[in-house]
C-alpha cells in the first residue's frame, strides 16, 4: 500500500536516522527507489547493515545521543557522497510509564534520542547546508506531541519539543535556502506493536479512517517535503495520520 509518486532524487545525498526498521526504513527505501544515495543511520550494527543491503543504501552506525558520533557520521557521509541534500530525523525510542513511575533514565533517554538526536544531526548538517545554499530537513513528531498520551509524558514532551525546534530552525535557516518541516505520522510500526491488541483496536476506532497507516504510506509525504514541489514550504507540521489529530 502507498502511492507511487514520480519524485526524482537522482544525484542527491539523503540521511535517514532510525532507518533500520519501521517508518525510517520505508523512507530510506523510498529515496533509494527515487534515485538518491541514501545513508541508513541506526544504532544496531547488524540491523543497520542488513537493512542497507536490502534496500541498496549505505550503512552508517551511529548513536544519535552522542555528539562525537553524530559529527563523525556526517563528516564520513560527506566524504562518501561529497554532500548532503536531505536530512530526515526519525530516530526514536519508547520508555512508556505513568508519570509517577517514570525514572530519570526513562526521561533522559527518550529526550536524548528524539529531540537530542534531531538537534545534533541538524546542527551537524547545518554548516554544509548553509555553505551549499540548499537543504531539506524533515523531522518526525507525533500525535502525542500535540495532545499528550497516557504513559508517554517523556515521549510527548520530546515530540512537542521537536515541533518547537522545527519552527525555530525553519526561521533561522530560511535565509540560506534551507527548509525545515515536520511530519506527524500514525503508522503500524514496532512501537505500535508494543500496544496490547485490545487497546490498539480502541485507538483505531478513534481514527477517522479507522486504521493505522502502513509505513509505506508515510514515506511519500517525506518525499514531498524534500522535493522541489515543496520549495516554498517551511516550518509546517504535516499530519499523515488518518485524521486523528483534527
Amino acid at each position: 500500500m502507498g502511492a507511487q509518486l514520480n519524485f526524482d532524487f537522482t544525484a542527491q545525498s539523503v540521511i535517514v536516522t532510525g532507518a533500520a526498521q519501521g517508518i525510517g526504513k520505508e523512507v530510506a527505501r523510498f529515496f533509494v527507489d527515487a534515485g538518491a544515495t541514501v545513508h541508513v543511520v541506526d544504532l544496531d550494527p547488524d540491523l543497520t547493515c542488513s537493512t542497507a543491503e536490502e534496500i541498496g543504501g549505505h550503512p552508517v552506525v551511529c548513536d544519535v545521543t552522542q555528539t562525537d558520533q553524530v559529527d563523525a557520521a556526517v563528516a564520513a557521509i560527506i566524504e562518501h557522497s561529497g554532500k548532503v541534500d536531505v536530512l530526515v530525523n526519525n530516530a526514536g525510542i519508547l520508555r512508556d510509564r505513568l508519570v509517577w513511575k517514570l525514572t530519570d533514565a526513562d526521561w533522559e533517554s527518550v529526550m536524548a534520542v528524539h529531540i537530542g538526536g534531531t538537534y545534533r544531526f541538524t546542527r551537524a548538517c547545518a554548516a554544509h547546508f548553509r555553505s551549499a545554499g540548499y537543504g531539506r530537513i524533515i523531522n518526525v513528531t507525533s500525535y502525542s506531541g500535540l495532545h499528550g498520551n497516557f504513559g508517554q509524558a517523556n515521549y510527548a514532551t520530546a515530540k512537542a519539543g521537536i515541533i518547537g525546534f522545527t519552527k525555530t530552525a525553519a526561521k533561522e535557516l530560511a535565509g540560506f535556502g534551507i527548509t525545515v518541516n515536520a511530519i506527524l505520522p500514525n503508522a503500524e510500526t514496532a512501537m505500535v506493536a508494543s500496544i496490547p491488541p485490545e487497546r490498539l483496536a480502541e485507538i483505531a476506532e478513534t481514527i477517522p479512517l479507522k486504521r493505522f497507516a502502513q509505513a509505506t504510506e508515510i514515506a511519500p509525504a517525506v518525499g514531498f517535503l524534500a522535493s522541489d514541489a515543496a520549495s516554498y514550504i517551511t516550518g509546517i507540521v504535516l499530519p499523515v495520520d488518518g485524521g486523528i489529530s483534527m
